[in-house]
Protein backbone atom coordinates (compact mmCIF):
# COMPACT_ATOMS: atom_id res chain seq x y z
CA UNK A 1 0.00 0.00 0.00
CA UNK A 2 2.78 2.15 0.91
CA UNK A 3 4.85 1.86 -2.93
CA UNK A 4 2.42 4.32 -4.56
CA UNK A 5 3.42 6.95 -1.78
CA UNK A 6 7.03 6.25 -2.25
CA UNK A 7 6.85 5.69 -6.27
CA UNK A 8 5.24 8.60 -6.71
CA UNK A 9 7.57 11.37 -4.45
CA UNK A 10 9.51 13.61 -5.85
CA UNK A 11 12.09 13.56 -3.06
CA UNK A 12 14.35 11.41 -2.03
CA UNK A 13 13.14 8.23 0.79
CA UNK A 14 14.38 6.88 4.32
CA UNK A 15 12.37 3.84 5.31
CA UNK A 16 12.34 2.97 8.76
CA UNK A 17 11.17 -0.42 10.04
CA UNK A 18 11.86 -3.46 12.18
CA UNK A 19 13.96 -6.58 10.47
CA UNK A 20 12.10 -8.67 8.04
CA UNK A 21 9.19 -6.59 7.67
CA UNK A 22 9.53 -6.38 3.74
CA UNK A 23 11.58 -3.00 3.62
CA UNK A 24 14.65 -4.27 0.77
CA UNK A 25 11.71 -6.36 -1.02
CA UNK A 26 9.22 -2.99 -1.18
CA UNK A 27 12.39 -0.43 -2.48
CA UNK A 28 13.43 -3.24 -4.75
CA UNK A 29 10.48 -3.42 -6.55
CA UNK A 30 10.52 0.28 -7.19
CA UNK A 31 13.67 -1.09 -9.48
CA UNK A 32 16.43 1.37 -8.47
CA UNK A 33 18.97 1.40 -11.17
CA UNK A 34 22.07 0.76 -8.37
CA UNK A 35 21.65 -1.34 -4.96
CA UNK A 36 24.45 -0.83 -2.18
CA UNK A 37 23.56 -2.71 0.94
CA UNK A 38 25.82 -2.04 3.77
CA UNK A 39 24.64 -5.75 5.55
CA UNK A 40 27.47 -6.81 2.84
CA UNK A 41 30.76 -6.29 5.43
CA UNK A 42 32.84 -5.90 2.31
CA UNK A 43 30.34 -3.05 0.72
CA UNK A 44 30.36 -2.03 4.85
CA UNK A 45 34.03 -1.52 4.81
CA UNK A 46 34.70 0.07 1.20
CA UNK A 47 32.36 2.83 2.60
CA UNK A 48 33.78 2.93 5.79
CA UNK A 49 37.14 3.34 4.67
CA UNK A 50 36.41 5.82 1.82
CA UNK A 51 33.94 8.41 2.19
CA UNK A 52 34.14 9.19 -1.82
CA UNK A 53 32.96 5.70 -2.64
CA UNK A 54 28.89 6.84 -3.08
CA UNK A 55 30.11 9.59 -5.57
CA UNK A 56 32.68 7.72 -7.22
CA UNK A 57 30.37 4.93 -8.22
CA UNK A 58 27.52 7.36 -9.18
CA UNK A 59 30.01 8.91 -11.34
CA UNK A 60 31.09 5.79 -12.86
CA UNK A 61 27.37 4.61 -13.49
CA UNK A 62 25.77 7.78 -14.29
CA UNK A 63 22.53 6.07 -12.12
CA UNK A 64 20.12 8.62 -11.08
CA UNK A 65 18.00 5.84 -8.71
CA UNK A 66 19.97 4.61 -5.65
CA UNK A 67 18.93 2.19 -2.91
CA UNK A 68 21.23 1.96 0.20
CA UNK A 69 20.15 -0.60 2.29
CA UNK A 70 20.83 -0.35 6.49
CA UNK A 71 22.30 3.34 6.11
CA UNK A 72 22.36 3.59 9.82
CA UNK A 73 25.36 1.44 9.85
CA UNK A 74 27.14 4.30 8.29
CA UNK A 75 24.99 7.41 9.64
CA UNK A 76 27.86 10.19 7.95
CA UNK A 77 27.30 8.72 4.74
CA UNK A 78 23.94 11.24 4.58
CA UNK A 79 26.00 14.17 4.77
CA UNK A 80 27.30 12.92 1.22
CA UNK A 81 23.61 11.51 -0.16
CA UNK A 82 22.77 15.45 0.79
CA UNK A 83 25.81 17.20 -0.93
CA UNK A 84 24.69 14.78 -4.07
CA UNK A 85 20.72 15.51 -4.01
CA UNK A 86 22.13 19.46 -4.01
CA UNK A 87 23.98 19.48 -6.57
CA UNK A 88 21.57 16.83 -9.11
CA UNK A 89 18.36 17.24 -8.53
CA UNK A 90 17.18 14.26 -10.44
CA UNK A 91 18.88 12.00 -8.66
CA UNK A 92 16.86 9.86 -5.75
CA UNK A 93 17.90 7.58 -2.99
CA UNK A 94 15.89 5.38 -1.57
CA UNK A 95 17.43 4.74 1.90
CA UNK A 96 15.94 2.23 4.50
CA UNK A 97 17.16 1.26 8.00
CA UNK A 98 16.15 -0.75 11.03
CA UNK A 99 17.67 1.38 13.92
CA UNK A 100 16.66 5.16 14.62
CA UNK A 101 18.70 4.39 17.22
CA UNK A 102 22.39 3.95 15.27
CA UNK A 103 21.38 6.86 13.16
CA UNK A 104 20.66 9.31 16.91
CA UNK A 105 23.62 7.98 18.31
CA UNK A 106 25.68 8.38 15.09
CA UNK A 107 23.98 12.45 15.18
CA UNK A 108 22.59 11.82 11.16
CA UNK A 109 22.16 14.58 9.09
CA UNK A 110 18.15 13.36 8.08
CA UNK A 111 18.50 15.72 5.60
CA UNK A 112 14.96 17.90 6.10
CA UNK A 113 13.21 18.90 3.00
CA UNK A 114 15.14 16.59 0.76
CA UNK A 115 14.68 13.44 2.39
CA UNK A 116 10.66 11.87 3.03
CA UNK A 117 10.72 9.91 5.77
CA UNK A 118 8.22 6.81 5.92
CA UNK A 119 7.73 4.10 8.57
CA UNK A 120 7.24 0.30 7.58
CA UNK A 121 5.41 -2.70 10.26
CA UNK A 122 4.10 -6.13 9.14
CA UNK A 123 1.36 -6.69 7.05
CA UNK A 124 -1.77 -4.85 7.80
CA UNK A 125 -5.20 -6.83 7.11
CA UNK A 126 -5.36 -4.75 3.79
CA UNK A 127 -2.23 -5.88 2.55
CA UNK A 128 -3.16 -9.49 4.06
CA UNK A 129 -6.52 -9.70 1.45
CA UNK A 130 -8.33 -13.01 1.52
CA UNK A 131 -5.26 -14.56 3.26
CA UNK A 132 -5.95 -12.84 6.65
CA UNK A 133 -6.72 -15.29 8.98
CA UNK A 134 -7.30 -13.77 12.61
CA UNK A 135 -6.50 -17.32 14.76
CA UNK A 136 -3.23 -17.52 12.83
CA UNK A 137 -2.46 -13.69 13.09
CA UNK A 138 -3.06 -14.03 17.41
CA UNK A 139 -0.81 -16.91 17.42
CA UNK A 140 1.91 -16.27 14.41
CA UNK A 141 1.46 -12.15 13.93
CA UNK A 142 1.69 -10.97 10.59
CA UNK A 143 5.80 -10.68 9.50
CA UNK A 144 5.86 -11.97 5.51
CA UNK A 145 8.23 -14.74 5.44
CA UNK A 146 5.92 -16.21 8.26
CA UNK A 147 2.49 -15.62 6.69
CA UNK A 148 3.95 -16.83 3.74
CA UNK A 149 4.64 -20.39 5.63
CA UNK A 150 2.04 -22.90 5.27
CA UNK A 151 3.82 -25.02 7.77
CA UNK A 152 2.87 -24.37 11.78
CA UNK A 153 6.58 -25.56 12.51
CA UNK A 154 8.20 -23.28 10.04
CA UNK A 155 6.74 -20.43 11.34
CA UNK A 156 7.43 -21.21 14.80
CA UNK A 157 11.14 -22.29 13.58
CA UNK A 158 11.43 -18.59 11.73
CA UNK A 159 10.16 -16.87 14.95
CA UNK A 160 12.28 -18.56 17.53
CA UNK A 161 15.19 -17.60 15.14
CA UNK A 162 14.23 -14.06 15.01
CA UNK A 163 14.27 -13.94 18.63
CA UNK A 164 17.18 -15.53 19.81
CA UNK A 165 19.15 -14.14 16.73
CA UNK A 166 17.94 -10.47 16.56
CA UNK A 167 15.87 -9.83 19.76
CA UNK A 168 19.04 -11.60 22.28
CA UNK A 169 21.54 -10.56 20.07
CA UNK A 170 21.51 -7.32 17.25
CA UNK A 171 19.42 -5.49 20.24
CA UNK A 172 21.68 -6.82 22.74
CA UNK A 173 24.90 -4.88 20.59
CA UNK A 174 22.41 -1.79 20.42
CA UNK A 175 22.33 -1.55 24.35
CA UNK A 176 26.04 -1.61 25.00
CA UNK A 177 25.50 -3.38 28.63
CA UNK A 178 27.79 -4.96 30.75
CA UNK A 179 25.62 -7.35 32.15
CA UNK A 180 24.37 -9.32 29.54
CA UNK A 181 22.12 -11.81 31.73
CA UNK A 182 20.65 -8.93 33.00
CA UNK A 183 19.63 -7.50 29.54
CA UNK A 184 18.08 -10.83 29.21
CA UNK A 185 16.59 -11.09 32.08
CA UNK A 186 14.74 -7.64 31.03
CA UNK A 187 13.50 -8.68 28.00
CA UNK A 188 11.97 -12.20 29.20
CA UNK A 189 10.36 -9.92 31.96
CA UNK A 190 9.22 -6.99 29.21
CA UNK A 191 7.46 -9.99 27.07
CA UNK A 192 5.96 -10.76 30.01
CA UNK A 193 4.51 -7.66 31.24
CA UNK A 194 3.29 -6.59 27.65
CA UNK A 195 0.42 -4.82 27.14
CA UNK A 196 0.04 -4.07 30.97
CA UNK A 197 0.66 -0.58 32.76
CA UNK A 198 4.34 -0.51 33.74
CA UNK A 199 5.63 0.14 36.96
CA UNK A 200 9.26 0.41 36.19
CA UNK A 201 10.23 -0.23 39.55
CA UNK A 202 8.59 -3.76 39.87
CA UNK A 203 10.24 -4.78 36.88
CA UNK A 204 13.13 -3.94 37.56
CA UNK A 205 12.54 -5.81 40.66
CA UNK A 206 11.36 -8.30 38.61
CA UNK A 207 14.42 -8.86 36.00
CA UNK A 208 17.02 -7.94 38.80
CA UNK A 209 18.03 -4.61 36.97
CA UNK A 210 18.65 -1.16 38.05
CA UNK A 211 15.22 0.58 37.24
CA UNK A 212 17.38 3.15 35.51
CA UNK A 213 18.34 0.12 32.77
CA UNK A 214 14.88 -0.85 32.52
CA UNK A 215 14.47 2.47 31.44
CA UNK A 216 17.02 2.58 29.19
CA UNK A 217 16.49 -1.14 27.51
CA UNK A 218 12.58 0.32 26.86
CA UNK A 219 13.90 3.21 24.85
CA UNK A 220 16.33 0.57 23.01
CA UNK A 221 13.03 -1.66 21.90
CA UNK A 222 11.24 1.60 20.86
CA UNK A 223 14.43 2.68 18.68
CA UNK A 224 14.65 -0.46 17.11
CA UNK A 225 10.68 -0.21 16.19
CA UNK A 226 10.12 -3.77 18.26
CA UNK A 227 8.50 -1.88 20.66
CA UNK A 228 5.23 0.65 20.90
CA UNK A 229 4.87 3.00 24.07
CA UNK A 230 1.43 4.13 24.75
CA UNK A 231 0.77 7.07 26.98
CA UNK A 232 -2.15 9.18 28.21
CA UNK A 233 -3.53 11.71 25.67
CA UNK A 234 -2.05 14.93 26.36
CA UNK A 235 -5.21 16.62 25.52
CA UNK A 236 -6.57 16.00 28.46
CA UNK A 237 -6.38 18.13 31.18
CA UNK A 238 -4.28 16.57 34.06
CA UNK A 239 -6.08 19.08 36.54
CA UNK A 240 -9.77 17.77 34.94
CA UNK A 241 -8.88 13.85 35.14
CA UNK A 242 -7.27 12.20 36.82
CA UNK A 243 -5.15 9.74 35.06
CA UNK A 244 -2.86 6.32 35.67
CA UNK A 245 0.46 8.04 34.73
CA UNK A 246 2.23 4.30 34.50
CA UNK A 247 2.69 3.70 30.27
CA UNK A 248 1.73 0.61 28.00
CA UNK A 249 4.62 -1.00 25.44
CA UNK A 250 3.35 -3.06 22.48
CA UNK A 251 5.50 -5.35 20.79
CA UNK A 252 5.45 -4.88 16.99
CA UNK A 253 4.49 -8.59 16.33
CA UNK A 254 2.42 -11.31 18.01
CA UNK A 255 4.33 -13.81 16.78
CA UNK A 256 7.25 -12.16 17.82
CA UNK A 257 5.99 -12.04 21.18
CA UNK A 258 4.86 -15.44 21.43
CA UNK A 259 8.11 -16.60 20.40
CA UNK A 260 9.44 -14.97 23.04
CA UNK A 261 7.03 -15.95 25.89
CA UNK A 262 7.93 -19.24 24.85
CA UNK A 263 4.55 -20.63 24.02
CA UNK A 264 2.07 -20.06 20.78
CA UNK A 265 -1.40 -21.32 22.91
CA UNK A 266 -4.49 -19.55 22.76
CA UNK A 267 -5.74 -20.25 26.27
CA UNK A 268 -8.85 -18.90 27.60
CA UNK A 269 -6.21 -17.32 30.13
CA UNK A 270 -4.34 -15.60 27.14
CA UNK A 271 -6.51 -15.10 24.60
CA UNK A 272 -7.84 -11.32 25.94
CA UNK A 273 -4.49 -10.15 26.21
CA UNK A 274 -3.35 -11.56 22.69
CA UNK A 275 -6.57 -10.23 21.14
CA UNK A 276 -6.10 -6.54 22.62
CA UNK A 277 -2.34 -6.39 21.04
CA UNK A 278 -3.41 -7.84 17.89
CA UNK A 279 -6.00 -4.82 17.37
CA UNK A 280 -3.25 -2.46 18.64
CA UNK A 281 -0.92 -4.38 16.12
CA UNK A 282 -3.65 -3.66 13.02
CA UNK A 283 -4.02 0.12 13.84
CA UNK A 284 -0.47 0.93 14.29
CA UNK A 285 -0.04 -1.26 11.03
CA UNK A 286 -3.05 0.25 9.43
CA UNK A 287 -2.32 3.69 9.65
CA UNK A 288 1.70 3.09 8.92
CA UNK A 289 0.34 1.39 6.01
CA UNK A 290 -1.53 4.48 4.64
CA UNK A 291 0.85 6.49 5.96
CA UNK A 292 -1.99 8.81 7.86
CA UNK A 293 -1.17 10.63 10.69
CA UNK A 294 -2.58 8.79 14.17
CA UNK A 295 -1.41 8.62 17.79
CA UNK A 296 -2.98 5.86 20.49
CA UNK A 297 -3.19 6.76 23.63
CA UNK A 298 -4.18 4.53 27.36
CA UNK A 299 -7.62 6.01 29.56
CA UNK A 300 -7.39 4.87 32.50
CA UNK A 301 -8.37 6.95 35.95
CA UNK A 302 -7.58 6.45 39.45
CA UNK A 303 -10.79 6.22 39.76
CA UNK A 304 -10.99 2.53 37.94
CA UNK A 305 -12.57 3.76 34.51
CA UNK A 306 -10.59 2.20 31.43
CA UNK A 307 -10.62 1.98 28.18
CA UNK A 308 -8.76 0.04 26.07
CA UNK A 309 -7.09 2.82 23.42
CA UNK A 310 -8.05 6.18 22.73
CA UNK A 311 -6.94 6.80 18.88
CA UNK A 312 -6.54 10.03 17.59
CA UNK A 313 -6.51 9.22 13.36
CA UNK A 314 -6.21 12.82 11.40
CA UNK A 315 -8.76 14.76 13.34
CA UNK A 316 -11.29 12.31 14.53
CA UNK A 317 -11.10 10.50 18.21
CA UNK A 318 -12.18 6.98 18.37
CA UNK A 319 -12.42 5.46 21.70
CA UNK A 320 -12.19 1.62 21.49
CA UNK A 321 -12.50 -1.40 23.73
CA UNK A 322 -11.16 -4.84 22.75
CA UNK A 323 -13.38 -8.34 23.66
CA UNK A 324 -12.05 -11.48 22.94
CA UNK A 325 -15.93 -13.18 22.66
CA UNK A 326 -18.40 -13.36 20.35
CA UNK A 327 -21.00 -11.39 22.47
CA UNK A 328 -21.12 -7.76 23.56
CA UNK A 329 -22.84 -6.97 27.10
CA UNK A 330 -24.01 -3.32 28.06
CA UNK A 331 -22.03 -3.55 31.01
CA UNK A 332 -19.17 -4.15 28.96
CA UNK A 333 -20.41 -0.92 26.81
CA UNK A 334 -20.53 1.18 30.09
CA UNK A 335 -16.93 2.89 30.21
CA UNK A 336 -17.19 3.74 26.52
CA UNK A 337 -20.48 6.33 27.47
CA UNK A 338 -18.55 7.47 30.50
CA UNK A 339 -16.45 8.94 28.10
CA UNK A 340 -18.48 11.69 27.80
CA UNK A 341 -17.30 13.22 30.77
CA UNK A 342 -13.99 13.97 29.01
CA UNK A 343 -14.27 14.26 25.67
CA UNK A 344 -16.93 16.52 23.90
CA UNK A 345 -16.50 14.66 20.53
CA UNK A 346 -15.87 10.92 21.05
CA UNK A 347 -16.63 7.91 18.47
CA UNK A 348 -16.96 4.94 20.10
CA UNK A 349 -16.27 1.45 18.91
CA UNK A 350 -16.11 -2.25 20.39
CA UNK A 351 -13.98 -4.73 18.54
CA UNK A 352 -14.87 -7.88 19.10
CA UNK A 353 -14.56 -11.50 17.93
CA UNK A 354 -18.07 -12.13 16.17
CA UNK A 355 -18.91 -11.98 13.00
CA UNK A 356 -21.91 -9.61 13.37
CA UNK A 357 -22.05 -5.67 12.76
CA UNK A 358 -24.28 -3.33 14.89
CA UNK A 359 -24.81 -0.46 16.58
CA UNK A 360 -26.16 0.00 20.49
CA UNK A 361 -27.17 3.45 20.38
CA UNK A 362 -24.04 5.56 19.48
CA UNK A 363 -21.42 2.06 20.15
CA UNK A 364 -20.62 0.30 17.27
CA UNK A 365 -19.91 -3.23 17.80
CA UNK A 366 -17.80 -4.75 15.15
CA UNK A 367 -15.74 -7.54 13.92
CA UNK A 368 -11.69 -6.08 13.65
CA UNK A 369 -11.86 -5.98 9.51
CA UNK A 370 -15.00 -3.85 9.31
CA UNK A 371 -13.81 -1.87 12.18
CA UNK A 372 -10.67 -0.75 10.25
CA UNK A 373 -13.26 -0.28 7.60
CA UNK A 374 -15.27 2.40 9.27
CA UNK A 375 -12.08 4.20 10.14
CA UNK A 376 -11.03 3.86 6.89
CA UNK A 377 -8.21 2.46 7.20
CA UNK A 378 -9.10 -1.29 5.15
Amino acid sequence: MLSGSLRGSRKSILLLGPRQVGKSTLIRSLKPELEINLAVEAEYFHFQAEVSELEQRLAATGVKTVFIDEIQRIPRLLNSIQALIDRDKKLKFYLTGSSARKLKRGKANLIPGRVFSYALAPLCLAEAGRDWDEKLALQFGSLPEVTSLSSVADKKKILQSYTNAYLKEEILSEALVRQVDGFVRFLTQAGAQAGRYLDYSKLAARAKVPRQSVVRHFEILEDTMIAHRVENDPDLDPDQVDLVKHPRFYFFDLGVLNALRGTFDLGSDRIGALFEHLVFNQLFNSATAHAVDFRIHNFRTRGGLEVDFILALEGRKVAIECKASDHVSDVEIAPLRALSTYYKKMEKMVIYRGLRERKNQDVWILPLPRALQVMGLL
